[in-house]
């Protein structure tokens, strides 16, 4: 679902312990995640706000090299719900969603190299690596992954 202002708000103050801290989303305004242009929706549950996805050039890194052959995702969940194995459930309504709403021909995600948990859920949701960078904001390694529509 589109982003509230309140659920933006509260995006704002996740913190990720380290190394997860590369996705946090300190120093993003509340008002970009709210703006239609920005390709960023709420993922909820029952709860409440358990998470975002973003479409588009916010599922990008700095550094990388991108093309228009897939849509870009990312996303990340409420810090104290991760590790709890939602992971795979939570990318693949999103993935679900991108589809009915994009219609892309390929999906693309990229996750930092470290990232062995996130990247053995997208592994297992039929993405295949592409390639490797060094992030120009941070040089951390970050790998692509892609996958069919």
């Amino acid at each position: 679902m589109p982003i509230t202002a309140e659920y933006a708000a509260d995006i704002v103050t996740w913190r990720y312990s380290v190394p997860y801290d590369c996705y946090d989303m300190t120093g993003i305004a509340p008002d970009f995640l709210i703006d239609p242009t920005s390709g960023f929706y709420a993922l909820v549950d029952d709860s409440g706000l358990i998470g975002f996805r973003p479409f588009g050039p916010d599922g990008r890194v700095p550094g990388g090299v991108y093309d228009s052959s897939a849509l870009d995702t990312g996303g990340g969940l409420r810090p104290e719900i991760t590790g709890r194995g939602l992971g795979g459930e939570a990318i693949s309504t999103g993935l679900a969603f991108g589809g009915r709403q994009f219609a892309p021909p390929a999906f693309r995600m990229t996750i930092a190299a470290f990232n062995v948990r996130a990247q053995r859920v997208v592994q297992l949701l039929g993405f295949e690596a592409v390639g490797r960078f060094a992030a120009s904001t941070d040089g951390r390694d970050y790998d692509i992954f892609t996958r069919p529509a």
